[in-house]
């Protein structure tokens, strides 16, 4: 007659090799079928906790949000990436083509930010490699033009009146 306590032991053995998956060959029985991995699964590989900020970068780069992310980013830190006076004079428009656009309050403003452009530039790819930007250009302050428009004609326009 078998001993009670080595049974309970035995079936309680059977029972946790069930749970947590034996993968050595049980003797006397062929097994049936082959239980897939689906990652779901408790202790497998990959199970464990990511940081949010890990979590948060994949579903951006998985959605295709990385690049119009860093624009917006560089955009919002332009005071960071031209300098404070700099930013004060100037305001970053859009990015379009790789082509960053800049307004400045005045032409001058302008002129002295395209001797920068390059050190600018460098200073986005540095920082904000992903935004795309290949080159800056630079605005003057919107001003009136008598070129173009829905009563604009051909020819000197109204200047010839003014003297």
């Amino acid at each position: 007659m078998s001993d009670p306590a080595r049974s309970e032991a035995a079936r309680v053995y059977r029972h946790f090799r069930e749970i947590f998956g034996d993968t050595r060959p049980r003797p006397g029985r062929a097994r049936s079928r082959t239980r897939e991995v689906t990652g779901s699964e408790p202790f497998t590989p990959g199970r464990d906790p990511k940081p949010l900020g890990d979590a948060i970068d994949g579903l951006t780069t998985q959605l295709g949000w990385a690049a119009p992310m860093a624009q917006h980013e560089m955009l919002a830190s332009w005071a960071d990436v031209a300098g404070d006076e700099t930013a004060k004079h100037s305001e970053p428009i859009a990015i379009e083509n790789g082509v960053l656009q800049v307004r400045c309050e005045s032409t001058a403003w302008a002129t002295q930010l395209r001797l920068m452009r390059t050190e600018l530039v460098t200073r986005i790819l540095d920082r904000y490699p992903g935004a795309g930007v290949e080159t800056i250009r630079f605005q003057g302050p919107d001003a009136p033009t008598w070129k173009r428009g829905p009563r604009s004609v051909p020819g000197r326009g109204p200047r010839d009146t003014y003297g």
